[in-house]
């Protein structure tokens, strides 16, 4: 049965976020609010809570997974960045954006598209997830909690430990944050391409 943690939105509690922290490094995944809608989490490395993510949202091996990373020095460890790319990734960081870039070899290749090896990374304007990643000292692995068959992700805690309690080992309770997902922008060309319309706004995108 998952754990449910009450965090404040605004204030994190440290003892609540350390909790969370040594949870995922032990190998579980958890539901936390972003700036966008909810989100499964869980570390890197680890193939076998990766493999977890992907039977809770039915996902088969071609879907592309979100590196979550705590601000944009951490960017260029996972993802080529060039000097367009670094300007428009500075004005959107921290937000509700995706920003799809080629990756780094230290990316493991189960987290890249098979064929274009990139990556999607993010980097979300929520306190609660800014605590825990600065805690975690390095990027999660995440994907938008959507459950299979639907078109809108969960945006309640209490359902999402009702649908999951079983399935998950965390779910952080920080507030209601939003149905709509991120704003997808590809950068691997030299022009910015729109993916996807979310959250972030795109008039100095297109």
């Amino acid at each position: 049965m998952s754990q449910f943690f009450e965090i404040h939105p605004d204030n994190p509690q440290a003892r609540l976020i350390r909790h969370a922290v040594d949870i995922i490094r032990d190998g579980g995944i958890a539901a936390v609010p972003t700036d966008s809608s909810y989100a499964i989490i869980c570390h890197l490395d680890d193939k076998s809570a990766v493999e977890r993510v992907r039977r809770i949202r039915d996902l088969d091996k071609k879907h592309n997974f979100t590196l979550m990373c705590r601000d944009l020095s951490e960017i260029a460890t996972y993802a080529r960045v060039d000097n367009s790319a670094y300007r428009l990734l500075k004005a959107h960081t921290p937000g509700p954006y995706t920003f799809i870039l080629r990756a780094t070899a230290i990316v493991p290749r189960r987290l890249q598209h098979p064929k274009q090896k990139t990556i999607g990374i993010r980097v979300t304007d929520n306190l609660i997830l800014e605590h825990l990643l600065a805690e975690y000292d390095q990027p999660v692995m995440s994907t938008t909690l959507i459950m299979p068959g639907n078109d809108y992700p969960e945006t309640d805690a209490h359902d999402i430990r009702e649908k999951l309690e079983h399935q998950l080992d965390l779910v952080v309770d920080g507030g209601h944050c939003g149905v709509e997902p991120t704003t997808i922008v590809d950068l691997t060309d030299s022009v910015p391409c729109v993916v996807r319309k979310g959250r972030g706004a795109t008039d100095d995108l297109e």
